[in-house]
């Protein structure tokens, strides 16, 4: 259906429906891209069509605009299921902002290949990547590792 915004709020914007109800779209429904500021998108007065998504016991209307909107298209996946040969392991055109990538997530580095290495040897090649990965941590966090905030100060010391 359509409605009129009748108010923009950091949450979400209101609108004036037939048979004068009012109902909400949030935020996170106004579009398919993501949203910071609601009134960079939506502006007081301005028609808009929207779905009903839920109607709460109170009488509460939630709207979407992005459920009407056609599906965002989805990049293809690189070196997965569905990807052309040729595009498999070709780098990507441009650089995406760090939001269309993703999370970060840490991925362990290939192991090295063992190769007849004894017990020893591996055991102490492990113990030097536990140490790399525990003093990059030590590094990325600033060197506070947990524990109480008011180290220097038990027992009234």
């Amino acid at each position: 259906m359509e409605g009129r915004v009748t108010g923009i709020k950091p949450f979400g914007a209101f609108v004036a429906l037939p048979e004068g109800k009012v109902g909400m779209v949030h935020i996170s429904e106004v579009s398919n891209a993501y949203v910071q500021d609601i009134a960079a998108v939506l502006h007081e007065g301005e028609t808009v069509k929207v779905k009903v998504i839920n109607i709460s016991p109170e009488g509460k209307i939630g709207l979407s605009i992005k459920q009407l909107l056609p599906p965002p298209e989805r990049p293809a996946r690189e070196g997965g299921r569905g990807a052309s040969r040729e595009n498999r392991g070709a780098p990507r055109g441009g650089r995406r902002s760090p939001r269309e990538e993703g999370p970060r997530v840490w991925q362990p580095r290939p192991q090295a290949k063992s190769d007849n290495l004894s017990f020893e040897d591996m055991m102490s090649r492990f113990k030097s990547q536990s140490e790399s990965k525990l003093a990059d941590l030590d590094h990325e966090s600033g060197g506070r590792r947990g524990g109480s905030a008011s180290r220097g100060r038990r027992g009234g010391r």
